[in-house]
């Protein structure tokens, strides 16, 4: 079984040739184009048995605005393998746009694509497409958060943050899809290629992964991997890749969580008419924004039940438990944000009802994750491998009924 390694690229060129030369050493192919006792390595550096996958070629798809290309052609020069360039002068869909590109070109059974500054281990590479083979799985995730995987070369306690909130919004957002899946913004994964519908895609920005599984159905299967450190270069992630990030979430899931904002907004408007409304009739506004909150989560409870989390209800937990979960997060979410209310009202004059409405809004996302990540939480299903459902099982829930 033959495999092709797509490796995006943007001002990578330090990289190229360490890259080229690992990925040749993890499956065994020595610098004349033989193989070394006909083994490849294993993730642990260890030999494979005889009959693991076969490099084919290695696929860069180039996007820099630098000398890469230029030295993506040398070491194809001399390469034991071939090593191919696409070099994009238009990069459209940014790195996702680079993948897809990348993976039409494909002729092998199985691609595996993977980052060009060697914070993913090439080594783990023909073990991805092993599992997979083996597993009869149609994409194989090498997760930094299962088993013995690790994040540690990612750049401070700021990208961990980062990197784990947004995964975890990606799983609130997805709770049925990515309930087998425990790091769906990696970049470093293994895919039979048939198996994907490419047309189906929206490529945007950095998490091709993200759109893979919510627009295809496949079998999934995860692989523990450590994120290593930076080889050459520096991180591309921004502010405004952050913002493409979110734009590609409400795209792919503008359903639950567009109707959790509904009802969250209808809770807010509500919880602002009643501290007007008992503050006009002379109960003092801490008061009143307590008799406000108890209300209003109560009836966003009922709202939540019936509209956003039908689908999710017999997941485990009982109505009652599901209810004082409910209560008790949003209850001490209002019990923050009272003492927030009153020092910005007493010390800044502000109006109490405009304060309300601002430290409403901030708690939103934050009421929404631990909704579905604790609340409404789905079972796991088997572990390591599932079948991701099609993706109208997880839109199932946005037909009111």
């Amino acid at each position: 079984m033959t495999v092709t390694v797509v490796v995006p690229t943007f001002n990578e060129g330090p990289n190229v040739r360490a890259l080229t030369e690992r990925l040749c050493a993890a499956f065994g192919v020595l610098p004349d184009g033989g193989r070394a006792s006909g083994v490849v390595q294993g993730p642990e550096g260890g030999p494979a048995p005889v009959g693991a996958p076969a490099l084919a070629e290695i696929l860069f798809v180039d996007d820099s605005t630098d000398d890469t290309p230029d030295r993506i052609r040398e070491v194809a020069a001399t390469a034991p393998v071939p090593v191919r360039l696409l070099h994009r002068e238009k990069p459209e869909g940014g790195l996702s746009g680079a993948v897809v590109a990348g993976l039409r070109t494909v002729t092998t059974e199985w691609a595996v694509v993977m980052d060009g500054d060697l914070q993913h281990p090439p080594e783990l590479v023909p073990a991805l497409v092993t599992r997979g083979r083996e597993s009869g799985l149609d994409l194989v995730v090498a997760s930094r958060y299962t088993g013995d995987g690790d994040a540690g070369g990612l750049d401070g306690w700021w990208r961990h943050g980062v990197s784990i909130a947004s995964a975890l919004l990606a799983r609130s957002m997805f709770p049925v899809r990515l309930r087998n899946v425990t790091d769906p913004l990696t970049g470093f994964f293994a895919a039979r290629v048939e198996a994907l519908d490419l047309d189906a895609l929206h490529p945007r920005g950095f998490k091709i992964l993200l759109e893979l599984l919510a627009r295809n159905t496949l079998a999934v299967g995860e692989e523990p991997f450590v994120f290593g450190e930076r080889y050459a270069g520096h991180s591309k992630a921004t502010f405004k890749t952050g913002l493409r990030y979110l734009e590609q979430l409400a795209a792919l899931r503008f359903g639950r969580m567009s109707r959790f904002a509904i009802i969250g907004g209808f809770g807010a408007v509500l919880n602002v008419l009643i501290l007007w409304l008992l503050t006009a009739l002379s109960v003092h506004y801490v008061q009143a924004a307590v008799i406000s909150a108890v209300v209003t989560i109560l009836i966003n409870f009922l709202l939540q039940e019936r509209f956003v989390f039908r689908d999710l209800r017999n997941e485990g937990r009982g109505v009652w438990t599901r209810f004082a979960h409910s209560f008790a997060f949003n209850g001490t979410e209002a019990a923050i944000r009272l003492p927030v209310l009153w020092w910005l009202v007493e010390h800044t004059g502000m109006w109490p009802v405009l304060v309300q409405a601002v430290t409403l809004v901030v708690a939103f996302l934050l009421r929404f994750v631990f909704h579905v990540q604790v609340v409404y939480k789905p079972r796991r299903t088997q572990p390591a491998i599932g079948v991701t459902p099609p993706l109208g099982a997880d839109r199932a829930d946005e037909r009111v009924q």
